[in-house]
């Protein structure tokens, strides 16, 4: 599995962080991270769930 997030629709509001902080962080300038592109399969279900709950839509699962 890797993790795509489109910048340019992030609205780097922190919902996947929520979800699953080990993937995602919104740093203190406010701009979100992409801290693990290819997380561990435990954290699928998780990162699954981030990119269902993205308001808009920026987060891209391409499963390999």
């Amino acid at each position: 599995m890797r993790v795509i997030v489109d910048m340019d629709t992030c609205a780097s509001n922190a919902v996947c962080m929520g979800i699953v902080p080990e993937v995602f962080e919104v740093g203190d300038d406010g701009i979100l991270r992409l801290l693990n592109d290819r997380p561990p399969e435990e954290l699928w279900d998780k990162v699954h769930m981030a990119a269902n709950n993205c308001p808009t839509g920026s987060i891209t699962i391409v499963e390999d």
